[in-house]
């Protein structure tokens, strides 16, 4: 496992990250310890994690797995879904906050967390109220650095501007979905992170588990898939995921893994630790051999050409204003170096 530093920050974090989504839902506590167990023995660092997680439960097992030990770790976690029925027990308001960070350093038997997250955008809270909370809880001390997850471009460039005004702590990095079938963040996201030297953590590496190499074309939902306990997510999943480009992609994924000797996942996420700007992948597993796996991407590198391959199959359909832009604001280069 080789490091990376988080966008800007000293901060040095594991190539992959361990999400921890699985821990006490598909995974009981006695797997969940030894996936951890796992992906420290291969020199992971950076666990992600977040209050939601089964109901908590998740931080709890990594608390316990990680007593005596905590300092080694780079813990990640999240606030601002529902924790509780009252009205203020969801968002990103000042008190939801406060009191997320209290509970989740409780379950995690720690007095600090690395990274705090916001894990999606509040619209009912001010920018500047969840800011303010988020630099209290850094200059606290129970908070070492805070990111956020799934914002817009828009909103995370203003939470930015609003920190450097206020003389604020900044976001240091953002968790979006991002992987081969999943692209729209190369629009306008991922060009602003690379621009303001924020790290990226994707979650979703491999498409819900669509670039596995599982999923085939007109073929049933495999029993094993992600979404199996759900029927009714199939149709939804398919229709994101299963169009021509997304089979496009997955042949070509599937081309380059036999050429290699290599799993579609572990292309797929070569793929993305390829990608200028992305700090560290966050792997999601539901068992040992799916873990193993997944670290096969490790201690090799796709060539340029096959990068080449697989950004030509599953290239994002031209839109206004990439295309103008790109077509015609490069009319100087011919004078300008």
């Amino acid at each position: 496992m080789r490091y990376r530093q988080l966008g800007q920050t000293g901060l040095t974090v594991s190539e992959l990250c361990l999400g921890t989504m699985t821990f006490a839902r598909e995974c009981d506590e006695v797997l969940s310890v030894e996936l951890l167990g796992r992906f420290i023995a291969a020199g992971g660092n950076f666990i992600d994690t977040a209050d939601i997680y089964s109901e908590g439960r998740a931080e709890e097992i990594i608390g316990r797995a990680l007593k005596g030990r905590r300092h080694d770790f780079i813990v990640a976690t999240k606030v601002r879904f529902r924790t509780g029925p009252q009205a203020n027990d969801a968002g990103l308001s000042r008190r939801h906050i406060i009191a997320g960070c209290e509970a989740s350093l409780r379950r995690l038997q720690t007095d600090y967390i690395d990274l705090y997250q916001g894990h999606c955008w509040d619209p009912y809270t001010p920018l500047e109220e969840t800011l303010a909370a988020f630099d209290d809880l850094v200059h606290s001390g129970k908070v070492r650095y805070i990111g956020v997850s799934n914002f817009a471009a828009w909103q995370l460039m203003k939470a930015l501007a609003i920190s450097e005004r206020h003389g604020w702590t900044r976001f240091v990095c953002l968790q979006p979905r991002y992987n081969l079938v999943d692209r729209e963040i190369e629009r306008e996201i991922l060009p602003l992170c690379r621009a303001e030297g924020l790290g990226v953590i994707p979650w979703s590496p491999l498409g819900g588990g669509f670039l596995s190499g599982k999923y085939h074309r007109d073929a049933e939902m495999p029993d094993d898939a992600r979404i199996a306990h759900a029927q009714t997510l199939w149709p939804e999943f398919m229709g994101r995921q299963g169009t021509e480009r997304a089979w496009r992609t997955l042949d070509a994924v599937g081309q380059i893994a036999e050429a290699r000797g290599k799993t579609y996942a572990q292309v797929s996420l070569a793929w993305l630790l390829a990608q200028p700007g992305v700090t560290a992948p966050i792997l999601g597993a539901r068992s040992l051999p799916q873990l193993e796996d997944n670290l096969g991407c490790l201690g090799w590198a796709l060539s340029a050409d096959e990068l080449a391959q697989l950004d030509a199959a599953s290239a994002l359909p031209d839109a206004y204003p990439y295309q103008f832009i790109r077509d015609f604001a490069y009319d100087r280069k011919d004078f300008i170096a």
